[in-house]
């Protein structure tokens, strides 16, 4: 069997603009909602595409920490290649995909970094191994091999034996502020649904159906 013989027939759902919330954040944190509850994989896994000062892009996937009506937000080390990336530039863009129920969410927008003690809060509930994974991974960078990592988190265990693990002040959060939200769900004969919101100037949203 060819690549291209691997096709799907998308039959799961539809999306009316007569059903969608006004606000996508609100239709965002419905549709997150229904991938949690059919048990997905890791339904906050989202595609970060950010790109150089000269546009260059480059994608990863990364997890999805907090949503509200400030933005999606998301932590890393500063000094990585996404890091070094939005400093230079700020616009940014993720996606969604919940295979199981044929969907996808795309948003675009700006990207900025949350405070540092909003920072801290989040750092203090991930389990101590990950802080100290923090601390030891100087992210993006080349290593000799695992055992050079392997040597810093063992001195990292050491340093920090007793007490709390402090914030690495190069570990911390982004939230994107989204300009632009589409929802996409698979339909028969690839005639999907395609819901585009597009935030006015005076912060409203506009709601586009757009062709398949």
């Amino acid at each position: 069997m060819s690549i291209a013989d691997l096709r799907k027939e998308y039959s799961h759902a539809s999306l009316d603009e007569r059903d969608a919330a006004s606000d996508p954040i609100v239709q965002f944190e419905l549709w997150f909602e229904q991938a949690v509850k059919a048990e997905l994989p890791e339904p906050n896994a989202m595609t970060l595409a950010t790109a150089t000062r000269e546009g260059v892009p480059s994608a990863r996937i990364v997890l999805l920490k907090g949503v509200g009506g400030d933005g999606f937000t998301f932590y890393t080390n500063y000094d990585s290649r996404k890091g070094r990336e939005l400093e230079e530039n700020p616009h940014a863009a993720l996606v969604f995909h919940w295979v199981e129920l044929e969907r996808q969410v795309r948003v675009t927008g700006l990207i900025a970094k949350v405070s540092r003690e909003e920072s801290e809060a989040y750092f203090h509930t991930r389990p101590r191994t990950s802080q100290i994974g923090a601390w030891a991974s100087e992210q993006s960078k080349v290593l000799e091999g695992r055992f050079e990592l392997e040597k810093r988190v063992a001195w990292y265990l050491v340093r920090y034996a007793v007490g709390a693990v402090p914030l690495p002040p190069n570990w911390g959060g982004y939230r994107l502020m989204p300009g632009v939200i589409e929802f996409w769900q698979g339909r028969p004969s690839r005639l999907h649904d395609r819901l585009r919101y597009v935030r006015q100037a005076e912060g409203a949203w506009k709601i586009e159906r757009l062709s398949p």
